[in-house]
C-alpha cells in the first residue's frame, strides 16, 4: 500500500539519521580522548624535551581539564541558538587543528598553551555530542546508546595506549600529536551524512539571551548536575590518568606491560559503558550507576594493592568496568535531566564544570603519594569519592525515558 511504503521508507530515513549521528559523535568523543590521553603515555618524553619536572607535565593535564568549561559554553550556546550538526562540524574542526600544532611546540611555553587551547575544543565536544545522538536516538535504546557513546572516550584512551606501544618509539613523540589531523575527516563526514536534530528545530530559542535565562531559571537543577559531575570527573580521571604513571613507579611493572594493561582495561571500561548502559533501561539510571560504583569499590584492593601483575590486570579490568559502568550512564541521564531548550548548553556546561572543580585531581593524588605513599594516595581517594558520589546519585532525581520530541511528524513510527 502507498501509505506503507511512505510509512518504511521514513522509519528507513530516520534509522539512517540515528546511526549516522551516533557514529558521528561516537567517533567526535573517540579521537577527543585519544588527544587528550597521549600526554598520558608520554610523560617521561616530554621531560626531557623540553626540560622541565614531572609536575610540570601533570600540570599541563590540569590545565586542559581546567579550560574545558570554556569550551563547553562556547560550543553549546552556539548549539542551541544555531544547531547541533553546524556547532559539532567547527568544534572537531578547530580541536583537530589545535591538537596538530602540539606537536610542533618549540618550547614547554607554547606547549602549555596550546594544551589550555586544545581544552577548550575538548570541553566543546561531548555537550554537542551528547545533545544530538542522545536526541535523534529511539528513546528505547536511548541506554545503550548511551553507553556506546560514552565508551568512545575509554577507547579514545585505548588508541593512545597502542600508539604508545607502536608509534611513540619509533615515530617519536611529535607523531603522537600529529596523529590529530585524522579527526578532521570526521567533519567532511558530519557533513555529508549526519541530519540536524529535529528536537533543536523544535525547541530553539529565539536568542542567546533567552537560552541563558533558561539556564539561569533551573539554577537549581544546574548544580544538582555540576555536584554530580565533578563526583564522576574525580571517579574518572582519579582512577585512569595518572594509573599507568603509578604502575611503573609503585609496582615497577615495565613500560611495555603498561600498555598492554591500559589496553586491557580499557577493554573493562567499554564493556562496562555498554552493559550497564543497558541496564539503565530496565532498572532505571541511578540504580545501574550505584550499581557501577559498588563494583569499583569492591576491587579497590586489587586494583591497588596488588601484588603481582595478574591480580593488579584483573583489579583494572574491573575497575574501569564499573567506573565507565557508572559513565555509560551520563550521556542519556544529563540529557533526561536538561530542559529541552538548552540541552546543548546545560549538560555540557555542568560536564565540564565538574572537570573544573576536578581539575586538581591528578596534582592532588600526586601530592598523596608524598605524604601516605602512591598505593594509599590513589585508594583513598577514590574510596572516599566513590562513597560521597553514590550518595549524591542515590539522592538526585531522575527522568528516565523522558521525550525529546513532540511534534508528530518527527516521531519513529511504531514498530
Amino acid at each position: 500500500m502507498p501509505g506503507s511504503e511512505t510509512q518504511s521508507g521514513h522509519a528507513t530515513t530516520l534509522q539512517r539519521a540515528h546511526v549516522h549521528a551516533v557514529i558521528a559523535c561516537f567517533l567526535g568523543w573517540t579521537l577527543d580522548a585519544f588527544d587528550f590521553f597521549v600526554v598520558v603515555f608520554m610523560m617521561d618524553h616530554l621531560v626531557t624535551q623540553f626540560s622541565v619536572t614531572k609536575a610540570e607535565v601533570v600540570l599541563t593535564l590540569t590545565w586542559t581539564l581546567a579550560m574545558r568549561p570554556v569550551g563547553a559554553f562556547l560550543f553549546g550556546l552556539f548549539a542551541d541558538r544555531y544547531g547541533r550538526r553546524v556547532a559539532l562540524i567547527s568544534n572537531v574542526s578547530f580541536y583537530s587543528l589545535i591538537e596538530v600544532l602540539c606537536g610542533f611546540s618549540p618550547n614547554f611555553t607554547v606547549f602549555i598553551i596550546l594544551r589550555g587551547l586544545y581544552g577548550i575544543g575538548m570541553g566543546g565536544e561531548w555537550g554537542v555530542g551528547a545533545s544530538l545522538a542522545m536526541e535523534v536516538a529511539p528513546k528505547r535504546w536511548r541506554g545503550i546508546l548511551s553507553g556506546i557513546l560514552q565508551s568512545g572516550y575509554s577507547i579514545g584512551y585505548l588508541l593512545a595506549a597502542i600508539a604508545a606501544r607502536f608509534v611513540l618509539p619509533t615515530l617519536g613523540w611529535r607523531w603522537m600529536f600529529w596523529m590529530g589531523a585524522i579527526p578532521a575527516l570526521l567533519a567532511l563526514y558530519i557533513r555529508a551524512k549526519v541530519p540536524e536534530s529535529k528536537a533543536w528545530i523544535e525547541h530553539r530559542e529565539v536568542s542567546v539571551g533567552a537560552i541563558l535565562r533558561t539556564v539561569a531559571s533551573h539554577w537549581k537543577n544546574f548544580l544538582y548536575l555540576v555536584a554530580m559531575m565533578t563526583l564522576m570527573m574525580f571517579l574518572s580521571h582519579g582512577t585512569q590518568d595518572l594509573y599507568p604513571d603509578f604502575l611503573m613507579t609503585a609496582h615497577h611493572v615495565a613500560t611495555k606491560t603498561v600498555s598492554d594493561l591500559a589496553v586491557l582495561y580499557n577493554l573493562g571500561a567499554v564493556l562496562g559503558a555498554i552493559v550497564f548502559g543497558h541496564f539503565s533501561e530496565r532498572l532505571g539510571r541511578r540504580r545501574s550507576m550505584i550499581a557501577a560504583l559498588a563494583l569499583s569499590l569492591v576491587v579497590i584492593p586489587m586494583w591497588s594493592f596488588g601484588g603481582s601483575v595478574a591480580v593488579l590486570a584483573t583489579g583494572a579490568f574491573l575497575m574501569q568496568v564499573g567506573v565507565q559502568g557508572a559513565w555509560g550512564i551520563i550521556p542519556a541521564h544529563l540529557n533526561e535531566l536538561s530542559p529541552d531548550t538548552v540541552r546543548g548548553l546545560l549538560p555540557g556546561l555542568a560536564y565540564q564544570l565538574g572537570i573544573l572543580f576536578a581539575a586538581p585531581t591528578n596534582t592532588i593524588e600526586y601530592a598523596l603519594r608524598d605524604l601516605v605513599g602512591y598505593r594509599w594516595a590513589i585508594a583513598g581517594f577514590e574510596l572516599a569519592v566513590i562513597l560521597i558520589g553514590g550518595t549524591i546519585i542515590a539522592l538526585g532525581p531522575e527522568r528516565h525515558g523522558k521525550d525529546f520530541v513532540r511534534t508528530p511528524a518527527t516521531e519513529e513510527p511504531s514498530a
